[in-house]
């Protein structure tokens, strides 16, 4: 099973669970107050959701690692790929 189709499910459940409880297709004794709580729910998880990944954006921002070797490696390439270029008439400015 593909991610989008683990979040599609999950997604597809949660809403469903959604739908039967604020339209009462199943029969609960749901009191006013958590019939409030669950007509809110979704915005809920959705602010929740958006703290979360901008959490985790920010935690992966913040530990970023520098790969000195690599960007050493990649220089010594493009003044290699300079000089064949440059053997072969290319002039750079």
């Amino acid at each position: 099973m593909t991610k989008l189709l683990q979040w599609l499910l999950g997604v597809g459940l949660l809403l469903g669970t959604w739908a039967c409880l604020v339209w009462d297709l199943v029969p609960t004794q749901l009191t006013p107050q958590w019939k409030e709580v669950v007509w809110v729910a979704p915005m809920y998880l959705l602010m929740s959701f958006a703290c979360y990944s901008l959490a985790t954006i920010g935690y992966r921002v913040a530990t970023f690692n520098d790969c000195e070797d690599a960007a050493k490696e990649l220089q010594q390439e493009i003044e290699e790929a300079r000089r064949d270029l440059a053997k072969k008439g290319l002039k750079f400015s």
